[in-house]
């Protein structure tokens, strides 16, 4: 009979891990409280990430070759950035961008920065994005 009750609290913890992860994951934050400036650790030039700035927004993409919600995660960004003037979406092989990685504190894959046309880093989600949140954080830039 015991382990039948350890059978439901695992379930139950389970359960109750997977709705945590589902509110958090992909969300977007942003990165400095309003009104303080970014500091040089949180700046990214377009020779580091290996691709043009735009000039709006830069969603700049860590990804690495094992991981399927990257692939997912690119589909999204390509297709959310298609036809937006002055927005880029641009992805970075963190296995390759070790030091980049570690500056820019990327824990995990994928890990989307918003950045600003100064690149500045203004906003993060990690874990594969919504489109709604996607699309909620380009038009509050516009």
């Amino acid at each position: 009979m015991i382990g039948v009750w350890v059978l439901l609290a695992a379930l139950v913890a389970t359960a109750v891990i997977a709705v945590l992860k589902r509110r958090v994951d992909g969300r977007f934050r942003s990165q400095a409280p309003p009104g303080q400036a970014a500091t040089a650790s949180d700046v990214v030039t377009a020779a580091e990430i290996g691709g043009e700035l735009g000039e709006r927004l830069t969603l700049v993409q860590f990804s690495s070759s094992f991981c399927s919600p990257c692939r997912a995660t690119r589909v999204l960004l390509t297709d959310v950035v298609r036809g937006r003037e002055g927005v880029a979406h641009v992805e970075v092989d963190a296995e390759s961008n070790l030091e980049l990685v570690r500056r820019l504190n990327i824990l995990r894959t994928p890990t989307v920065l918003v950045v600003d046309p100064a690149g500045a880093v203004v906003g993060r989600a990690s874990g594969l994005p919504r489109r709604e949140q996607v699309e909620a954080v380009l038009a509050s830039a516009a």
